[in-house]
């Protein structure tokens, strides 16, 4: 068995959770058939596990380093792109008619799990070309898919996005990087950028920069925002590279984790003209870049999914593997020592690990779902639903599998024990990879406020109702199984406390104690999250539970483990939403009060 993926959970999420086949009946994707789904999958694992596996804790001991001209990676990080690149993966979700595959979101995903399991850090230059290859396809003019698109389909183009700036950090209303217009259609583009991951490498001929600026004269804060394109080497009419762009590395950032990912401070304009050309309409690029952003948030939840499931079958493996004390009961010191599996707390950490990996990539995975069913619906109602589901996830997406995900990480170094802790394993690495996701396209806490102080709220509440729609439907559908009562009766109580909870907090914003009620929008989130993934969970056991009765052999054990999983985390997890909803209810101001003196 694979220590990425369980190839049989992927199975089960795409075929008998989500029903990823009935995409086919669809005119986008009528072409493909399951054989293409399965063999594009099966190509990304075998190329996970013999060109990027096999290097990733070498890379990770191994960081670019910048010589003041040029950045160096290893060789091995050329060897798999390259790789990736000649198996055509950078374009299998691009549209047909610009040189893509135009294969499901569902699948894509499916195939960037593999590729993030097997090395995050050398992962990101393809997830955020990706996003960049959507992005233009979506807000991009003819001339910029011509110059730009084709090439980034087919990876001889790598991408960034450029949002932050030193003295502005997440607070994009702050983001100083001036546009200025020329009569020649293009911008001159002049400030600074930091925190760029991918920003400056030799790992593709051009990087294309999706860059947000502000042009002089616009509206102040967010309202004042452009989107640009601005390459690293400017491209001619006839596709080939130009002079550079003056976009000049002024460092690179050494960070704890995703060390194989360059993470740069990027110059704009300092020692010459830099062109930028904008990117859908004047002030509205924060509009243009928050379909990359939703994308790549959810690209962040799949990452720390992956990362937290990979660390999970590391720690069953080992967990299987190692003989170590005996049960309570056993008084004998002679008795054979039992595998380390047997102990009830290594259980314990190993269904915590199960519950929230199995319980986050069944999440990722339906928003990827939700995605393809925006393209593909044809009735607007439908279609509208779909959006605010994706709307309401998304914060979640992103934000439970980078904090609980991240948790299952602490618990697989604790199975090993100090091992662990040692890079003779690869968990302490996952581990320092994860830690970077809570900060990733918004912190957990901007995540929190995003959700808790617009999100809803939107549309007065019908993005709100949509998620509870779907939670009403799966309750509706679990009401004849007597076997998931317990879970069923638990979701439901849940479901009302967060709802109680969202009702008193926004109406005491709507009096204008704006603050008061976002001062704990962080447990809100948590607990929000929690009633989400108890919903996951419930429809994962819908499935395991009709299938019990003609399961046999290994599939039989799947689905038990899947409802032994599911029993876990409504006992152990779903308690602490009434926890966290009495607190949200008491309008607690410990931490609004706390004066900055008292620290």
């Amino acid at each position: 068995m694979s220590l990425l993926l369980n190839p049989r959970d992927l199975d089960f999420n795409l075929y008998e959770l989500l029903d990823a086949e009935a995409l086919l009946r669809t005119p986008r994707y009528a072409e493909h058939d399951r054989a293409v789904f399965d063999a594009v999958i099966e190509a990304a694992r075998v190329l996970a596990e013999e060109k990027f596996a096999p290097f990733a804790a070498k890379l990770d001991a191994n960081e670019p380093t910048f010589d003041g001209e040029r950045v160096h990676c290893i060789p091995e990080l050329q060897e798999a792109l390259d790789a990736l690149v000649a198996g055509g993966f950078m374009g299998i979700a691009a549209e047909a008619e610009d040189g893509g595959m135009q294969l499901p979101w569902v699948i894509c995903q499916a195939v960037a799990a593999w590729f993030g399991a097997a090395d995050v850090s050398a992962d990101a230059y393809r997830l955020l070309a990706q996003g960049v290859i959507n992005l233009l396809t979506e807000f991009g003019s003819d001339e910029q898919k011509a110059r730009y698109l084709r090439p980034l389909i087919e990876g001889r183009f790598f991408g960034t996005m450029c949002l932050s700036e030193p003295q502005a950090g997440s607070s994009l209303s702050d983001i100083q990087l001036r546009a200025e217009p020329s009569e020649h259609g293009w911008y001159s583009i002049k400030g600074t950028k930091m925190w760029i991951s991918g920003g400056e490498h030799s790992l593709s001929e051009n990087i294309v920069h999706m860059v947000l600026a502000k042009i002089p004269g616009g509206p102040p804060g967010v309202k004042g925002i452009s989107l640009f394109v601005v390459p690293k080497f400017r491209v001619e009419d006839d596709g080939s590279l130009g002079a550079h762009n003056n976009v000049q590395l002024m460092g690179l950032n050494h960070k704890m984790g995703f060390r194989g990912t360059t993470n740069t401070v990027l110059s704009f304009g300092e020692k010459g003209e830099c062109r930028g050309w904008l990117v859908g309409p004047m002030h509205q690029g924060l509009f243009c870049m928050f379909r990359m952003m939703n994308e790549m948030r959810i690209g962040v939840g799949l990452c720390a999914t992956v990362l937290g499931y990979t660390a999970y079958l590391h720690s069953l493996k080992y967990a299987r593997e190692r003989p170590q004390g005996r049960h309570p009961q056993e008084k004998n010191p002679q008795a054979p020592q039992v595998p380390i599996i047997q102990h009830a707390d290594i259980k314990r950490l190993l269904l915590a690990q199960k519950a929230a990996a199995e319980g986050a990539f069944a999440l990722v995975m339906h928003c990827a779902w939700l995605i393809d069913q925006q393209r593909t619906l044809t009735d607007a109602a439908e279609k509208q639903h779909v959006s605010r589901l994706l709307d309401i996830l998304t914060p979640i997406a992103k934000s439970w599998p980078s904090e609980f995900c991240l948790e299952g990480n602490k618990h697989a170094i604790q199975i090993l024990g100090g091992y662990g802790y040692t890079r003779e394993f690869p968990l302490e690495r996952l581990y320092r990879d994860g830690r970077l996701n809570p900060i990733h396209e918004g912190t957990h806490g901007i995540q929190a406020l995003d959700l808790l102080g617009r999100k809803v709220s939107l549309e007065g509440g019908a993005v709100l109702d949509a998620l509870l729609i779907e939670y009403r439907r799966t309750l509706a559908e679990a009401a004849p199984v007597a076997a998931l009562s317990e879970y069923r009766a638990a979701l439901t109580a849940a479901i009302a406390e967060i709802t109680d909870a969202t009702a008193a907090l926004t109406a005491l914003r709507d009096s204008g104690e704006v603050n008061l009620a976002l001062a704990n929008a962080t447990p809100y989130l948590d607990a929000f999250g929690h009633v989400v993934l108890g919903w996951m969970w419930l429809r994962q056991a819908l499935v395991a539970q009709r299938a019990l009765g003609t399961a046999t052999g290994s599939d039989l054990d799947f689905y038990r483990g899947k409802l032994s999983a599911c029993r876990y985390f409504y006992r152990y997890e779903l308690p602490k939403v009434a926890e966290r909803c009495a607190l949200l209810k008491s309008f607690d101001d410990t931490c609004l009060a706390a004066d900055e003196q008292w620290f």
